[in-house]
């Protein structure tokens, strides 16, 4: 169901409220607050959504953060943000 349709049921709901169950209100307020919550979800077209997928599962990422890892990348890169420098004294993993 899309935003315009959520807000639509909703609107109709307000002006009818004497005439719907306590039910389906909860139902419609769930999905409200779905909707809410998952505002900023970011839509892909279908290979571009596929291959962040398979990225991300490579990674151990989820999607939300492998999308922040990629923007932040590309900032840098393209310098739009500082690059983070490693700090010389500082701890690392491995070995060299």
């Amino acid at each position: 169901m899309s935003s315009f349709n959520t807000a639509k049921l909703l609107e109709d709901t307000a002006d009818r409220i004497a005439d719907i169950s306590r039910a389906d209100l909860q139902i419609m307020l769930r999905r409200a607050a779905l909707r809410l919550r998952n505002a900023g979800f970011v839509l892909m077209e279908d290979d571009v959504e596929e291959a962040l997928r398979d990225l991300a599962g490579e990674l151990g990422m989820a999607r939300d953060d492998m999308i922040r890892f990629i923007v932040r990348e590309w900032m840098e890169k393209n310098t739009y943000l500082p690059v983070h420098a490693l700090d010389e004294d500082g701890d690392v993993d491995g070995s060299a």
